[in-house]
Formats: structure tokens, C-alpha cells, sequence
């Protein structure tokens, strides 16, 4: 048993790809808690595309593409945060979301090599993290914790009685566009390890199996990040022993948690419709 757990650790690029999916597992179950008690799954698979065009602009000018993304993503968060005084949330997310892949799109039709060089950037290559792509992520992601723990109360508010945070005088309007920052910020450091097209799943699916098993929000939190950091190590190893992409058998795993939390809620006669 210890050298079935051993033996993946024996080569560097497992060991950096193993604690980059740690971290990138624990910040988007954390911060995915706000997201599913809030109903922005959408909002999260809007940003998470919406950050194509950045990277496309980054290949082009050969920049860091971690630049592009993190630049394109704040970029359409305040945007989807300023039309959303204007109009409705779900509207102002389609409105961002379409225009920004639609220009994602066509500057990578620029791009002649796109196939192979930005295949990674929409499935993810968590084997690939360098010893830069790990500090990169652990900054980004040590940063965003950080928030989440110094305003989780203001976050807690806001999220389930907005009117009362205004009473209080909390700078609801600040709140909620640094919420939105860290969004963008965590799909960004998500990017390497799962991609865009899977980073929704681990920004949801933990937070959501953890919503049918506790019922205060701390707990769900821990036990979220717990989720997702168990996906992100038992979806490596299973990509490495049974030869399975590393990004998508991260997402199987989560989605098998959920499903096991849905037959435990259901068990235990506790079928959630609501945090108290």
C-alpha cells in the first residue's frame, strides 16, 4: 500500500502537480461555498470563459498567460458587477459572457498554433506545473484565503440578508465586487490544474455535496475544501495509475462525492432546500 502511494511521489512533476491540485482543490471548494449559498454557478462558468480573450492576447504579445487570464478575468468581473446595478444579474452574466468569448474566439482564430498551445489552457495540465506555476498558484490562492477568512462575517451577511448589511452600513457594493475579484482570481490559479472548461465543476460540485451534509456555514466550508482536496488527490493518482487525463478524473471524482452525499442526505431523511 505505501509503495502504491509512493511510488507517483518519486518523480518531481507528480509532487508539484499533487500540491498545485491541493491548493487549487482547497480555494475553489472555500470560495465555491459562496458561489452555490449565493446561485452563481453561472456566474462562475461565465468568468471562466470570459478570461479566453486575455489569454489569447497574452499568446499573441508572448506573455505569461497567467497574466492575460488574471487581467481579462478582473476585466469581466467588474464588468458583470457594474451592469448588475443596471440590469438583471442573469442578463448582465450572458451579456459578458457571450461578447468576451465570441472575442476570445476570433483572436484565437489569429493564433495558427492554438490547437497545440492553448489545449491546456481549456483541459488543464496539472503534470505540465512548473516550479514558477506553483508559487504562482499558492500565491494567488494564499491570497484569496486570506480575504475569505478576514470577511467571512461581511460575506456571510451579504450573502443571506443584504438589507441588514446596509442598515449596519457594511460597504455592500465594495463586498460584492471584491467577491467577484476573488472569483476571477481563483479561476485563475484553477486554470493550470483543471482548465476552463472543468474549473466550474470544482468551484460547485464540493460546496454542493457539502450543502446535503451540514447545515451551518463554516462546516460547509471545511468540509467543501475537504472534498475538494481528497478530488484533487485521488483524481491524480487515478489519472496516473489508470492512465486517464488528470483535469476531467479530478471532475469524475467530485461528481462521485456529490452523488454519494445526495444517497446520505436522503438516507438520514434531511432533503435540503435552503441554509438557515
Amino acid at each position: 500500500m505505501m509503495g502504491w502511494l509512493l511510488e507517483p511521489l518519486t518523480y518531481p512533476f507528480m509532487i508539484r502537480g499533487l500540491l498545485a491540485a491541493m491548493l487549487v482543490g482547497a480555494i475553489c471548494a472555500v470560495l465555491g461555498t459562496y458561489v452555490v449559498l449565493r446561485g452563481m454557478a453561472f456566474f462562475g462558468d461565465a468568468l471562466a470563459h470570459a478570461i479566453l480573450p486575455g489569454v489569447a492576447v497574452a499568446y499573441l504579445v508572448q506573455w505569461p498567460l497567467s497574466i492575460g487570464a488574471l487581467a481579462a478575468g478582473l476585466l469581466a468581473a467588474a464588468a458583470i458587477g457594474y451592469l448588475q446595478s443596471r440590469i438583471r444579474e442573469d442578463t448582465a452574466i450572458g451579456i459578458v459572457f457571450s461578447g468576451a468569448f465570441a472575442l476570445g474566439i476570433v483572436l484565437l482564430s489569429m493564433v495558427r498554433t492554438y490547437t497545440v498551445d492553448l489545449t491546456h489552457f481549456l483541459f488543464g495540465n496539472v503534470l505540465g506545473v512548473s516550479p514558477t506555476d506553483l508559487v504562482i498558484t499558492a500565491i494567488l490562492s494564499g491570497g484569496v484565503l486570506l480575504l475569505t477568512v478576514a470577511l467571512h462575517k461581511e460575506f456571510v451577511l451579504i450573502t443571506f440578508d443584504p438589507v441588514l448589511a446596509t442598515v449596519l452600513q457594511l460597504p455592500t457594493t465594495l463586498l460584492r465586487y471584491l467577491l467577484l475579484f476573488m472569483l476571477a482570481i481563483t479561476v485563475v490559479a484553477a486554470l493550470q490544474v483543471v482548465g476552463v472548461a472543468l474549473v466550474v465543476a470544482m468551484l460547485v460540485t464540493p460546496p454542493a455535496a457539502a450543502y446535503l451534509l451540514v447545515r451551518r456555514v463554516g462546516p460547509m466550508m471545511g468540509l467543501a475544501a475537504f472534498f475538494g482536496i481528497l478530488s484533487a488527490v485521488a483524481g491524480l493518482y487515478g489519472s496516473y495509475y489508470l492512465n486517464l487525463p488528470s483535469g476531467p478524473a479530478m471532475v469524475l471524482v467530485c461528481t462521485a462525492m456529490f452523488l454519494l452525499s445526495l444517497l446520505l442526505s436522503r438516507r438520514a431523511g434531511k432533503p435540503r432546500r435552503g441554509m438557515p
